[in-house]
């Protein structure tokens, strides 16, 4: 479909004969040239991995905080006398 939203027909008209919406359309355009490397825009896998990549960094984040706290505990822990 998106080689023919390509061919010069207007998008509206063409998604009118296929029976779906002007912008239903353009978004499969969107990301079929995302997907051939025609635009700068994501496929819809990369966004799926860019979405689980930035949950995985926030989880890290929290942990490296978790763990300098503890360092911080168990180093004052050793400094104060008993």
């Amino acid at each position: 479909m998106a080689v023919l939203a390509r061919t010069g027909d207007k998008v509206s008209a063409l998604a009118k004969s296929l029976g779906i919406s002007q912008s239903c359309l353009s978004n499969w355009v969107r990301q079929a040239d995302a997907g051939d490397g025609r635009s700068d825009g994501l496929t819809s896998q990369e966004k799926k991995e860019l979405v689980e990549l930035r949950r995985k960094t926030r989880q890290l984040e929290l942990e490296n905080q978790i763990l300098k706290q503890a360092a911080a505990y168990f180093a004052r822990e050793n400094v104060v006398p008993k």
